[in-house]
């Protein structure tokens, strides 16, 4: 299939030549399922746009297998791009709307109908080839579009927000439908959304955007487990994680701790040597913490502290509690679901800081 080679690419438009993507740098694998994930008007859809050459670069280089493709237009990338809105024709059956590219290829009909008939047994919508897309469910129209760039065989997928107007449960389901997709082809998949639970589920690496600029590059577990920043900490994982603004201070035994004005908290061994290693005694930080690394009194060792509860989600087998510590933003704290509390009840709770990640305060880098 392909690799993709994107060497400081800049996107800058109009007159005030705005800068829209920032010296983008990356190396995507042969046949790898690499998401781009960011908030809306961070520059992913611009980036995908380029890679197909339906948007130009301003600077920087894009190669295709080795291939310089700047000035290449998109008909001669071998690439196949699916597109938020489907983008099917609503006069031709579904049959006919697969078939079109290979048509305007003048492929020879018996090719033409093997592939139409193979893409649409992978996709699983061989019964709905005479219909119309009017008379199909959202999720089917988004197979047919599917179908239209399979059965070109290209060397790169490329996919902007494809599951976005789908319902909930639809969306799920379409989900694991390209993960199966991805590994019957072997084929190289990019894909755009603005949805992290798609990136977390589907990727095999993750770019993460803000601003026109990459944030981190890495697998979803990595990116869960050390996010590079402050940013990037909050837009993956959900429900978000906790940032509680305190300073480290040296207790009277030599040991260091997290204070705050409601509470201080004993720093486990590891995480203290790193802090004294950047010298962060007496200065402020953020501590980030997950939900479910925090938990009722007994549950971890020594990092006791108290908070009120304020009010909860029920979410199925979990709970939610939101709590006041002091702070602008509240605590939140996963439980089980049977667990109960009085509104202004004070808990006992404790934190799990080995598995704690501290940042800087003032530009939100992660100290590593």
């Amino acid at each position: 299939m392909a690799s993709i080679s994107m060497q400081h690419v800049y996107k800058r438009y109009g007159k005030d030549k705005q800068l829209v993507v920032n010296d983008f740098h990356l190396d995507i694998r042969d046949k790898e399922f690499l998401v781009f994930v960011g908030p809306s008007g961070c520059g992913k859809s611009t980036t995908l746009r380029m890679i197909a050459g339906l948007e130009d670069i301003s600077e920087g280089e894009v190669y295709i297998d080795e291939q310089l493709v700047n000035h290449l237009p998109p008909k001669d990338r071998d690439i196949a791009m699916v597109f938020q809105n489907y983008a099917l024709y609503p006069n031709m059956s579904v049959y006919e709307n697969i078939a079109f590219g290979l048509r305007l290829r003048k492929q020879p009909r018996h090719e033409i109908d093997l592939a139409v008939r193979r893409a649409a047994r992978v996709l699983e919508i061989e019964p709905y080839l005479e219909r119309k897309p009017k008379e199909l469910s959202g999720g089917q129209r988004q197979r047919v579009a599917l179908g239209r760039a399979i059965v070109r065989n290209p060397k790169v997928f490329l996919m902007d927000e494809p599951l976005s107007n789908l319902d909930a449960k639809l969306r799920v389901q379409m989900r694991m439908e390209l993960i199966k997709l991805h590994k019957t082809l072997g084929a190289t998949f990019i894909y755009v959304t603005h949805d992290q639970i798609e990136a977390m589920t589907m990727a095999d690496r993750i770019v993460v955007m803000k601003g026109g600029l990459i944030q981190q590059i890495d697998t979803p577990e990595a990116i869960y487990q050390r996010p590079s920043n402050t940013f990037v900490a909050s837009f993956i994982g959900s429900p978000q994680i906790n940032f509680v603004e305190g300073k480290i201070v040296e207790q009277a035994d030599g040991r260091l701790a997290f204070a705050t004005s409601r509470f201080i908290l004993p720093v486990p061994g590891d995480a203290a040597e790193l802090l004294r290693r950047h010298k962060r005694i007496e200065r402020r930080i953020t501590l980030g913490i997950r939900p479910e690394h925090i938990g009722p009194e007994g549950l971890y060792s020594e990092a006791v502290f108290t908070a009120v509860y304020k009010l909860d989600e029920l979410m199925g087998a979990d709970r939610f509690l939101h709590l006041d510590i002091g702070q602008p933003r509240p605590l939140v704290v996963r439980v089980e679901a049977h667990y109960r509390c009085e509104e202004n009840e004070r808990l006992r709770l404790v934190m799990d800081l080995s598995k704690a990640l501290f940042f800087d305060a003032d530009d939100g880098q992660r100290l590593t």
